[in-house]
């Protein structure tokens, strides 16, 4: 269960809501198609209620014998959502693969060894298809693209813009929202990260999305937020395929979140801006050198 762990915990909390308005599971072809989910993690699912006596399970019936207590939910923070699942286990096949241009996607592979469902995994693919880098062949069979400058141009110059546009709405945001406890938390662990930078650099990257994740969200706009989910996945991933100075970059773009943050609590608008910029700028900069000048010039 190592590989779908947090798919199977992520089912199993969703399936526990579900007792709340039956009294009586669907079939496990059924289930496993509501909670986008394979058999063998449908499976998983029934057998821990089983044992903790949520169910009674006699072969095709399975009836609801309580409710579920708080304690019956695994935690939320030992949880991802489906589609971060699905987007992670993406990528790292793609890096795994070396990213090249004709590079081919199973959907039936992929699903296997997430452990969830075609129909999740294909939903995904063709969302993610929508930005060209990724091509629908015959029987379920995917192609990655590649990705050129031009791409990468055009991608960050969306981002700026809709970056500039959250954290302005950011700084706006009314002194009580819980958005300001959860920037002192993410500052807390950048300053942490400096002072361990030397063995813990690599640990970046995720730290950066969801600090630029908790920005986009101050927008409160749908389409921005869900557009940032692929620039988050090709800036967070594209340039880690280039290893080269990854500690020196990691440590600068350190420094300028602090910097980011900082002008964010000050409110001043100005600031946020110029901080802004200036972290994209650099981040534009990765991303390019990331590509290599030899890179076949196709568009996506």
């Amino acid at each position: 269960m190592s590989k779908s762990n947090n798919v199977y915990k992520d089912a199993y909390n969703r399936c526990l809501r579900l007792l709340d308005e039956t009294r009586s599971l669907p079939s496990e072809p059924e289930l496993g198609a509501l909670l986008g989910v394979s058999r063998t993690t449908v499976r998983s699912i029934l057998t821990r209620m089983e044992e903790t006596g949520l169910i009674a399970w006699n072969k095709r019936a399975k009836t609801v014998l309580r409710d579920p207590r708080p304690d019956d939910f695994f935690p939320e923070e030992e949880t991802d959502t489906l589609a971060e699942i699905i987007e992670r286990s993406f990528m790292r096949r793609l890096l795994a693969g070396g990213a090249e241009a004709g590079m081919q996607i199973n959907e039936l592979e992929l699903a296997r060894e997430i452990g969830v469902g075609t129909t999740s995994v294909r939903e995904f693919l063709i969302r993610f298809s929508r930005f060209g880098l990724i091509e629908k062949r015959r029987n379920s069979h995917w192609v990655l693209k590649g990705f050129t400058r031009a791409f990468a141009l055009e991608l960050t110059e969306i981002r700026e813009m809709f970056e500039l546009r959250s954290a302005a709405a950011f700084a706006a945001l009314p002194q009580d929202s819980a958005v300001w406890a959860d920037l002192d938390r993410l500052e807390d662990e950048h300053r942490l990260l400096a002072s361990e930078i030397a063995t813990r650099f690599n640990e970046f990257s995720e730290l950066d999305e969801r600090f630029h994740r908790l920005i986009h969200r101050a927008s409160r706009n749908r389409f921005i937020v869900d557009f940032y989910d692929v620039i988050a996945m090709i800036f967070h991933y594209h340039y880690q395929w280039n290893k080269a100075q990854e500690r020196e970059r990691n440590e600068v773009a350190v420094g300028e979140h602090l910097a980011y943050i900082e002008a964010l609590k000050s409110r001043d608008l100005g600031k946020v801006d110029a901080a802004c910029r200036k972290h994209l700028k650099s981040a534009r900069q990765t991303l390019l050198t990331s590509i290599p000048e030899n890179r076949p010039s196709q568009k996506p």
